[in-house]
């Protein structure tokens, strides 16, 4: 009988290999960066040049159900996938529609991303992601829940020690 290490050569030699891929695939990413994602995506990045709000979508873009993306939970407009592609490159969707900010207040979070997560320029993007963000998931302004009414109330009667 051949000594274990013969008999697994060609195993090891498998995971080697499947590991080197993975590095260097790993490697090109993180050097290319979103210019190799953005690249090979067949998204347009021009606001403009997005689908148009519709209920029944372009190809490739999904259900859209109530003016809601399915996928994503984003709001479905023409502005959707320029935002679907900046934003979602680094994130889930679910960051931005569990957060609400005034114009003002997503451009902080802008700049924040550009100066410590990485985020490149949006150049003439910005304007489009702006008014996006700013009108579809601005501050919503819910005040007290409505008072209670015709509530009939009785009295707890305790046990007797």
């Amino acid at each position: 009988m051949r000594p274990w290490h013969r008999r697994n050569f060609g195993l090891a030699m498998g995971l080697v290999s499947a590991f080197v891929f993975v590095a260097v695939v790993t490697i090109i990413v993180g050097l290319t960066g979103d210019s190799l994602r953005l690249a090979l995506s067949p998204t347009p990045l021009h606001p403009r040049a997005g689908p148009k709000a519709s209920s029944t979508p372009g190809p490739g873009i999904g259900a859209v159900r109530d003016g809601i993306h399915v996928e994503t939970g984003l709001v479905y407009d023409d502005n959707f996938m320029l935002v679907r592609t900046i934003c979602t490159s680094c994130h889930s969707a679910k960051l931005v529609t569990q957060n609400r900010a005034t114009r003002d207040g997503w451009e902080a979070m802008i700049r924040w991303m550009q100066e410590t997560q990485g985020l490149g320029q949006l150049g003439e993007n910005e304007d489009a992601i702006l008014d996006y963000l700013a009108e579809h998931y601005a501050p919503v302004a819910t005040g007290r829940r409505a008072p209670l009414e015709e509530i009939e109330w009785y009295l707890l009667e305790l046990p007797a020690e």
